[in-house]
Formats: C-alpha cells, structure tokens, sequence
C-alpha cells in the first residue's frame, strides 16, 4: 500500500507531516511513501533528502495511496477528488470544517483527527496536540524575551546589579510547563497560575513560584480543565490583577480543543502593567486568552505589546515537524495489520492499513468512516445547522 505525504497550502503553514528520517519506519512497516515536491520546503528538507530516505517525489504522489498524510486538514477539491476507501490522518478541527467533514462522508473517505487522539498512557506517543504545544511554548518564552527590552536573568557587574526579569504564566498544561522551564532557563523569576489542583505542584517542579488565589479548583476529563462560571472567572481576574501588574512579561496559554479560549486578562488588567511590558498570547487564534490580541500581529494596548499567536509551531517548522512526524509514525504502526497467525508481529511487516474500530485511539480519532461521520459531537453539530 502507498502513503502519501502531502504538500501544505493553507497560509502560514510551514510543517510537513513526514520528515526523512521517519521515512524508513513506514518503509519498514511495508508501506511505500510518495512526496509531492516541495513538501519540506519550508522545514528546510529538500526533495533529494526524501529521496535518499527511501521514498519517491511526484506530482501524483496522491495517486493510488490508499493512505494520505498532512498537518492541516487537505483541501475540499482534493477531497472530492479521492476514490472511496482512501484513509487521511491530519489535524482536522471538524466543528469549524463541516463541509469538508461531509466530503470525506460523501467520498466514503475515512479521516483521523490527530487532536481527537484520547489522553490516555498508551496514545501519548501519538498525541500531538501535546508534542505541538511543546514547540509553541518554548517559542513563546523566546518571543517574551526577544520583545522584552531587558535582561531576564539576574546580572551582576562591576557597574551594578541588573535585577531579573518577572514572567507570570497562566495555564500550566503542556505549553505552559514548557513556557515556564524556557522562561526559568533564561533566567527569569516565574510565577504561574493554572485553575486544576494538579498544577501547582507541576509549577513548582519548574522552579516557578506556583500563585494560589485560593479559589476552588476546575478539574476536567482528559487532563483539561472545566469550564468555570462568570461570578468566578471575575473573581479570578480580580485575584490575578495584581501579579500581572507587577510583572514584566505576560505569557498565556490556557486552551481547550474544540473550544473557545477561557478570557483570562482583561484591557483593563493590562492597562496596569509597566512601560516596556510584553504580553504573549498562545491562545489569540482561538478566541484569545487576552482582551483585544490578535491572531499573527502585535497590539498596543496601554503601555504593553501584546502579541498574538498564530499557527505558533509552524514558527519552528523543523522541530515541530519531526514531532508531528513520530506522532503519526506511532498512529499509523498501530493500523497496520499484523502478519497472519503472528500477533507479535514478527512475521515481517505487511504494509496494510487495517484500523482496528474496537480500539479506543482508533475510534476516539475517527471522524468519518464507511460513509458516515462517526464522531458524535460533529455529526450532532453536522444535524443541528441542517435543522
């Protein structure tokens, strides 16, 4: 069977959903990998370097591939264009893609999520969600400090002592723990705040100073947390005024897939912070964590810049791309069908893709299959804007 890797077109993308390094696991599993050229372009690999890895550059890399890999969801003419039974694995945020939903539906396409991968032990080689929020909070740390005017770590001279930097951090999941231990590395003074219990104790294996507003925790399923009411998310930004005043940069990363992003941080709340301050918002594309930021620019608001994020691991295309990659390296060896009469797969490998429904990462990440959408809270979402 044929793997195709596509070539990403939707603006502001510069992964790649396979590199040449992870091109031999495919090949090993059986499968042969085609390239469309200039897949790489923008993580800096070259057509040569797909080649010399074993796999074949083509215009027509799509043709005949019973598997189709991409970061963002592939185009609606290209889905249109795929023969029934064809399987994709991409990220695909399918409550903002109903139509394309209802194409891969139409086309008998069988599609994977890569977000909807549940959180559980035996998928976190396949989360990348998680492996994406790694990138895009180091990078943000990096944009705080490179915006900053200032030092973040402590530096003592001959000429006087240049006190740190102080970072407050909101959300402390994946980006956040990673946004704080890039921030402490730099040698900033971190303070952070997440809403789960959990947290605090996370925040401090950072060597951040963990902020307790003593207000009751938000636990939710998967890791997340819930949804908090309005009379305490007031209370909250009311509670948390004074450490972002008091702080240099502002770094947040509070998100929920398939969500718009908790408001944390009023204009009001901002407006307070010191000439030369930095605000980073992981969060801008989804709603935004900070009133008034926007996706992909940097706003003024009082005396702060605050920068919205966009597409933030596609700033880092190479590393985020060789995440991405081993994400669904991880997905797609747990589809490939197992030699007849040896379950432990050591019969050599078959290069056939055979999803297994019964496993919960496999239909957890199903979107659409068999001419049907299987995931229940878009085929609900799908219903409700036909009623």
């Amino acid at each position: 069977m044929k793997i195709a890797v596509t070539r990403e077109t939707r603006d502001a993308e510069a992964r790649v959903a396979m590199v040449p390094e992870l091109v031999g696991k495919l090949t090993g599993l059986g499968y042969d990998v085609a390239v469309e050229p200039g897949a790489g372009a923008h993580a800096l690999i070259s057509d040569e370097e797909y080649v010399a890895a074993g796999a074949t550059v083509a215009d027509n890399a799509l043709r005949g591939a019973a598997l189709v890999l991409s970061v963002q969801p592939l185009p609606l003419e290209v889905v249109r264009g795929l023969p029934a039974g064809t399987t994709t694995i991409s990220f695909l945020p399918s409550h903002q893609e109903l139509e394309l939903v209802a194409a891969l539906r139409d086309n008998g396409v069988t599609s994977f999520a890569v977000e909807l991968v549940p959180r559980i032990s035996r998928a976190q080689s396949m989360d990348a969600l998680s492996s994406q929020a790694l990138v895009s909070g180091y990078r943000c740390a990096v944009v705080a400090a490179g915006m900053l005017r200032r030092f973040f770590p402590l530096n003592m001279t001959a000429a006087g002592t240049v006190q740190p930097a102080t970072v407050v951090v909101l959300g402390a999941g994946v980006a956040g723990l990673q946004a704080i231990a890039t921030a402490k590395r730099l040698g900033a003074v971190v303070h952070a705040y997440d809403v789960r219990a959990a947290a605090a104790e996370e925040i401090a294996s950072m060597g951040a100073k963990p902020i307790d507003l003593k207000l009751e925790t938000l636990e939710g399923a998967g890791g997340y947390a819930r949804e908090m009411t309005e009379d305490r998310a007031a209370r909250q930004r009311e509670l948390l005024t004074p450490y972002i005043a008091a702080a240099d940069a502002l770094i947040t990363t509070a998100a929920v897939p398939g969500r718009t992003a908790p408001m944390l941080v009023t204009r009001e709340m901002v407006e307070q912070m010191s000439p030369g301050s930095v605000v980073v918002d992981l969060a801008a594309e989804t709603g935004g964590n900070v009133e008034g930021s926007v996706p992909g620019e940097v706003v003024r608001i009082g005396n702060a810049s605050v920068w919205g994020g966009r597409n933030v691991p596609s700033q880092m295309p190479g590393p985020a791309s060789r995440l991405y990659a081993q994400n669904l390296v991880n997905l797609v060896t747990l589809m490939t069908a197992e030699p007849d009469g040896d379950e432990g797969g050591d019969g050599g490998p078959t290069g056939l893709l055979a999803p297994d429904f019964e496993d919960e990462i496999v239909i957890g990440s199903c979107v659409t299959h068999a001419g049907e959408v299987r995931h229940a809270p878009t085929r609900e979402a799908m219903e409700g804007t036909q009623a």
